[in-house]
């Protein structure tokens, strides 16, 4: 079980790191010996979990992959129920999204009833400068990470709202953290206005929102979702540890 424990941890680190790492490094973020590291990651690397770069570093083998993607089914599985009730609740498009390296992924949806709807293609990937979503995930990071993020993917304006300096994202991520939900107004699509809040204390970073049209989102309708879909993002964060 020790060893067990020991590969996992030493995955985790590898994902934060970036994907990427020499032993080195692993033995100064693990405090475990090289040589307890080196016969770990033989193992990882044998089963296709880790791969040795010709760099002789490490980075995440492929075989993750196949465990990511079940995952996130499973996420959406379990994320759905939350999702329909904010949807019974506020009438309106309800999603739940991931970071996926420097993107967004939109892992489950639960659609508005009503004709004109908002939909995203679950597995869709986006930037995050730009979507509610997005926003929130960053948010959640400390500043020179979310900012750094934002200068790797660049800032295309996707519409005339969209934040495309690194300076005023900085003050749009002051501002998510002080009211504790994200805006997406009209900054990915006109005529859309998006809500989203981090689901904080889960097991991994995720956000879940509600979007629809400008119309029927008013402000009036974000003062009143706000705590809604905050309560549901806290729910979600218990019910999703409690399944780990």
């Amino acid at each position: 079980m020790q060893s067990l424990d020991r590969a996992f941890a030493l995955l985790e680190i590898m994902a934060d790191a970036g994907g990427e790492i020499s032993l080195s490094q692993l033995a100064d973020s693990s405090g475990l010996p090289l040589p307890t590291i080196h016969r770990i990651i033989r193992t990882l690397v044998d089963n296709g979990y880790v791969r040795q770069l010709p760099s002789r570093r490490y980075a995440l083998g492929p075989r993750l992959i196949g465990l990511g993607e079940s995952a996130s089914r499973m996420l959406g599985t379990w994320a759905r129920p939350h999702l329909a009730q904010l949807v019974e609740e506020l009438g309106e498009t309800a999603n739940l999204a991931m970071l996926d390296g420097d993107k967004v992924v939109y892992v489950a949806q639960v659609p508005s009833p009503h004709a004109m709807r908002m939909f995203t293609e679950v597995g869709r990937r986006v930037l995050p400068h730009s979507a509610g979503v997005g926003k929130a995930l960053l948010a959640q990071l400390p500043q020179d990470e979310a900012l750094a993020t934002v200068r790797r993917t660049g800032m295309p304006a996707a519409t005339d709202r969209t934040i495309t300096t690194p300076e005023d994202f900085a003050d749009e991520m002051g501002r998510i953290r002080d009211r504790g939900y994200a805006i997406d107004d009209g900054e990915q699509e006109i005529g859309v206005r998006c809500l989203a809040v981090p689901v904080q204390g889960g097991p991994a970073m995720m956000a879940v929102s509600i979007s629809g049209p400008e119309a029927r989102v008013s402000w009036e309708f974000v003062d009143k979702a706000a705590p809604i879909v905050q309560r549901t993002a806290h729910a979600l964060a218990g019910d999703l540890n409690h399944q780990s």
